[in-house]
């Protein structure tokens, strides 16, 4: 493995427009954290192939999955659900190289986990949240058991997530393992959603009303860095100027949902603007909307 390593230390230090190199090896025979390959190489590029995002190879009988992305695709990964595994990557990872020391710097704010950072996976996880969450409401009311059961388990993960971050801790390190320790209010539930001798109905059902106390209790929180965002100017945000924003860009998540049930808490306002549109001019009543903070938030 190690002159596999140093073959691919060698190739990448001729290449230009490499930033760092980073070499994972499959800790267990059957863990999926490199794909069920035996190394992974990551490669940090100031410019991807997008025909040669992802190659596999096969050299003195070891299975190599080469992975080549640009910094603004791994910044979307810390911070998103897209790829969980990158976390774990970084962490585990053999730096072979790092000019400028690009991948320490990342692995050193892993460690600190600022505030920051913190913000902005709670935005992304309470997003992803409210949404199961409020399917697995609909689910219910279809009569959807198994579909509720589904989307309350989800929902319940990323209600894990929100407390580990809160804590401190990466959640794609440990999540239920946690739980005892930093939130048994949380491990209870999942218990109660996995093992109880309830029907499958009254377990989503009581679920789902700790999700509702948990929305209402955790929605201003979670969504702090949106509404620093939303303070940063008097004027109101449409929903594009918003996704555009640099801050929420890197984010890539539906802000619809959020924003929706920011305005019936009364969190942010909803407010109507005439726009002229020449199609349809003829409507008086069209009207763009836009968000900004409730004066009170």
């Amino acid at each position: 493995m190690e002159s596999i390593k140093a073959f691919y230390k060698t190739i990448y230090e001729r290449q230009s427009g490499i930033i760092s190199l980073m070499a994972i090896t499959n800790p267990y025979d059957y863990s999926p954290l490199i794909d069920g390959m035996d190394l992974l190489l990551l490669v940090i590029s100031e410019q991807a192939d997008a025909d040669r995002e992802t190659e596999h190879v096969r050299m003195q009988g070891v299975h190599i999955q080469l992975r080549t992305i640009e910094p603004k695709r791994l910044e979307r990964w810390l911070t998103g659900v897209e790829n969980r595994s990158i976390i774990q990557w970084l962490m585990r990872g053999d730096i072979l190289l790092d000019h400028g020391d690009y991948l320490a710097h990342i692995r050193q704010r892993l460690v600190e986990f600022p505030e920051a950072l913190r913000e902005q996976k709670r935005l992304v996880e309470f997003a992803a949240f409210l949404r199961t969450y409020l399917q697995a409401k609909q689910d219910l009311q279809d009569t959807n058991l198994l579909d509720a059961h589904s989307n309350i388990l989800s929902a319940l993960h990323h209600w894990a997530h929100i407390a580990l971050i809160d804590e401190g801790i990466h959640p794609e390190l440990t999540v239920w393992r946690q739980m005892r320790k930093y939130q048994p209010g949380i491990y209870k539930l999942y218990e109660e959603l996995t093992v109880s001798p309830e029907t499958l109905e009254q377990r989503v059902k009581l679920v789902l009303l700790a999700c509702e106390f948990s929305v209402l209790s955790n929605m201003k929180s979670s969504c702090s860095l949106l509404m620093k965002v939303m303070h940063s100017r008097a004027e109101p945000w449409s929903i594009m100027e918003l996704h555009r924003h640099p801050d929420l860009l890197v984010l890539h998540v539906d802000l619809s949902l959020v924003l929706q049930k920011l305005v019936k808490r009364g969190i942010i306002d909803e407010v109507a603007i005439l726009t002229y549109q020449e199609e349809i001019e003829d409507l008086a009543d069209y009207m763009e909307l836009r968000y900004r903070p409730a004066q009170e938030a």
